[in-house]
């Protein structure tokens, strides 16, 4: 299982850990982005860091392992592949701006499913899969993160495993220094694309 620290430096190395000013997928502004898209990429790193996320619940008996589209696909495939031969990967997709299982995908009732994501900074999406997963089933195991960029999300009383824990701090736009150093603004994330 790789440590927080050689996560981290596998983000820094694929230059997967941005300096600049950027519309996080919550809205909010930051100075700092996490790309893991840079990192998963490549297929060994992906495997180094979702097979850590999968050490922590290896031991949980997961039968469905799904996240939100688009950051958390790969995810969720890596980590199934990591628990085990008959694990499933599924992700849930918007359609009309709300997460919904698609594609044939459904949830049984018994299955025992952890919720993973790339990033999670407010846990919105988190808590929109979550919402999708208990339209199926309440057998939530745990939600797994490569990286918590600290903005307080609460998980309950689930079991929750982020990789990497930091605290990034996030601006609402109106109060962003950012703004008024009149620092462009990038939108890194998928949230936002318009089909």
């Amino acid at each position: 299982m790789l440590t927080q620290d050689e996560a981290l430096k596998l983000y820094k190395k694929r230059n997967a850990y941005l300096q600049g000013h950027f519309l996080l997928s919550s809205g909010l502004h930051s100075e700092f982005y996490l790309q893991s898209a840079l990192v998963l990429q490549y297929p060994h790193d992906a495997w180094l860091l979702c097979s850590s996320i999968a050490e922590h619940f290896k031991d949980k008996e997961i039968d469905v392992v799904i996240a939100p589209a688009m950051g958390g696909i790969l995810v969720s495939y890596d980590v199934a592949r990591a628990l085990g031969e008959n694990i499933r990967s599924i992700f849930a997709e918007r359609v009309d701006g709300k997460l919904t299982l698609r594609r044939g995908f459904s949830i049984d009732k018994n299955e025992r499913v952890l919720v993973v994501e790339d990033v999670v900074t407010t846990g919105k999406s988190v808590r929109e899969t979550l919402d999708v997963v208990k339209q199926y089933t309440n057998n939530i195991i745990g939600i797994g993160a490569l990286v918590d960029r600290g903005g307080n999300f609460d998980p309950e009383d689930l079991d929750y495993f982020p990789l990497i824990k930091l605290n990034i701090e996030n601006y609402e736009p109106d109060n962003c220094p950012l703004c008024k150093k009149g620092i462009p603004l990038e939108k890194p994330g998928s949230r936002f694309i318009k089909k």
